[in-house]
C-alpha cells in the first residue's frame, strides 16, 4: 500500500507542476522540489523509501516528459494530451514512466491497476475506464 501512497504524491506533485508551468528554466529543479515537498507534507507520514520512490516517480516522469507524451498521443488518437484531464494525464504518465522508462521496471498489468485505482479515488466517473484504455492500447502497440 505505500506504494501506492507513493504514487500518489507523485501525482500529486506532477499535478502541480502541470497546472503551474514554469518557463525559467533554472527554476524548474527548484519549482519541482517545491511541488514535492507540498505533495509529501498533505500525505500522511511515510516511509523514507516511499518518500524517496515519490520523488524518483516526479523526477523520472519530468525527464522523459516529451517521450512518454509521445507514446501517450500514439495511443490516444481521439485526444490530445493537452485535452486530457488532468489527474487522467498525469496517472498516465506516471504509470507509463514506471513501465518504460524506471530502473526498476514495473510489470504493465501493476503499472496500469494502480493508475486505474488512483483515478477511482482523484479523477470523475469514466477517468478509470479511460486511463485503463490508454494504458491498455499503449501495450498493444508494444507487442
Amino acid at each position: 500500500m505505500s506504494r501506492r501512497q507513493a504514487r500518489e504524491t507523485a501525482m500529486q506533485a506532477l499535478f502541480q507542476l502541470d497546472l503551474n508551468p514554469i518557463h525559467a528554466d533554472n527554476q524548474q529543479e527548484m519549482y519541482q522540489t517545491l511541488a514535492i515537498d507540498t505533495a509529501l507534507g498533505e500525505s500522511e507520514a511515510m516511509p523514507k523509501r516511499d518518500r524517496e520512490y515519490a520523488k524518483a516517480l516526479v523526477e523520472g516522469t519530468r525527464k522523459h516528459l516529451s517521450e512518454i507524451d509521445a507514446l501517450i498521443s500514439a495511443s490516444s488518437k481521439e485526444w490530445k494530451i493537452e485535452r486530457m484531464a488532468a489527474v487522467d494525464r498525469n496517472l498516465i504518465r506516471v504509470a507509463v514512466y514506471e513501465i518504460r522508462f524506471s530502473p526498476e521496471k514495473l510489470t504493465p498489468n501493476i503499472a496500469i491497476n494502480e493508475a486505474v485505482e488512483l483515478a477511482k479515488k482523484y479523477g470523475t466517473d469514466d477517468s478509470s475506464r479511460y486511463v485503463n484504455g490508454i494504458l491498455g492500447a499503449m501495450m498493444k502497440l508494444a507487442d
